[in-house]
């Protein structure tokens, strides 16, 4: 296999350091992470989509205003995961599944434009989502994004473990090298995406953290700005910490064979491109042969 690190949108608050850390202006810099995985025998698989097309041409029909204002979307085609993907070459056909943290605005806007894809997310995310009725909820989860989806794959939690994690594995139609490890907190039915390289593991850990400095290191730091925006979205605050720990946990007792990033981070995207050069599993796909001649 081999892994492409996606930027799939561009967010930029009103408050500059105090959401991303390092911005020198008033706005901030935050981006949609996400992951598109060539296999050896099951397609193209994106983890998670960002905005998509028709959020981006017309995204007052498709998503919140409180949400477009506070995150000051910048609504731009380039960043669309149907563009990358043809940027790197692919056709949209390739892409034959998708693979959610969670259904929330900036994480499922593509998922129509991969029409011929299977969806697969924890069933309790898809239950939280059209049972929505907070404010945020009805804001966050935007059921224009993926009405139109017609093939989807839900999941239980449990059945497995993962460096102590819960997990789901053999996800039908996938590698077993690609995991799902539910982290509820965030959302009622949020999950990371493990993903087994040659070099040790990745985990796009979704919106269970939100800033580089609280994985890594001994003491750890959040941004004003994103600690607000975590409880403001929080669904269940112990999980949500409870889960934060676990992973910081995991980021320094497995520094060596588990690399983490999560969703929103500017410079843990740049740190993995940068970094980590594309991840491969031990055989070469014919997809990345393409990409090499």
């Amino acid at each position: 296999m081999r892994v492409h690190h996606l930027n799939c949108g561009c967010m930029c608050p009103v408050g500059g350091a105090l959401f991303d850390g390092f911005s020198k202006g008033l706005t901030a810099s935050l981006v949609c992470h996400c992951l598109l995985i060539e296999t050896d025998h099951h397609g193209l698989v994106l983890v998670d989509t960002g905005f998509g097309t028709c959020d981006v041409t017309t995204p007052r029909k498709r998503l919140s205003p409180f949400f477009i204002l506070f995150n000051n979307i910048r609504f731009e085609r380039r960043y669309t995961a149907l563009e990358q993907v043809r940027q790197l070459g692919f056709a949209p056909e390739e892409v034959r599944h998708i693979v959610l943290t969670h259904l929330d605005f900036d994480h499922a806007g593509g998922l129509e434009d991969f029409p011929q894809a299977k969806v697969h997310v924890l069933q309790r995310e898809m239950d939280a989502a059209r049972t929505a009725r907070s404010f945020i909820g009805r804001n966050r989860y935007r059921e224009k994004q993926w009405d139109e989806v017609r093939d989807w794959q839900f999941y239980q939690p449990g059945g497995d473990t993962w460096f102590g994690f819960q997990a789901v594995r053999e996800l039908v139609g996938l590698p077993p090298e690609i995991l799902l490890i539910p982290l509820t907190g965030h959302t009622h039915g949020h999950a990371g995406v493990a993903l087994q390289t040659e070099t040790g593991w990745l985990l796009h850990a979704g919106d269970a953290y939100f800033y580089r400095e609280e994985v890594g290191q001994v003491d750890r730091h959040c941004t004003p700005g994103l600690a607000f925006y975590q409880r403001m979205m929080e669904v269940d605050r112990s999980a949500r910490l409870a889960n934060q720990h676990r992973l910081w946990m995991l980021s320094l007792e497995h520094k060596g064979e588990v690399s983490l990033f999560c969703s929103h981070d500017a410079q843990e995207l740049e740190r993995m491109r940068a970094g980590n050069p594309p991840a491969r599993a031990a055989a070469t796909t014919a997809a990345a042969d393409r990409m090499s001649q």
